[in-house]
């Protein structure tokens, strides 16, 4: 996961997932003590690098889990 290059708080965010197996947007920005859009910026990077699925449509029901990759190949962050 080194070479991703992912920020302090998209570290944080992989740190939540791994000890909550979800996240939710809200909970990022709690988090990482960010606004919306730079909550949602982050973890569609965390999709796009491959770190995150989302799950669920829109809304409430949305949350990231760790790709199946990750959880796989990495026991720290």
């Amino acid at each position: 996961m080194a070479g991703l290059g992912l920020s302090e708080r998209q570290k944080k965010a992989v740190r939540f997932v791994k000890e909550n197996l979800k996240i939710t947007n809200t909970e990022y920005q709690k988090v990482a003590d960010i606004q919306k859009r730079e909550a949602s910026r982050d973890l569609t990077e965390l999709i796009e690098k491959g770190v995150f699925i989302k799950r669920g449509i829109h809304g409430v029901g949305v949350h990231y889990v760790l790709d199946k990759r990750i959880r796989k190949g990495s026991k720290g962050t």
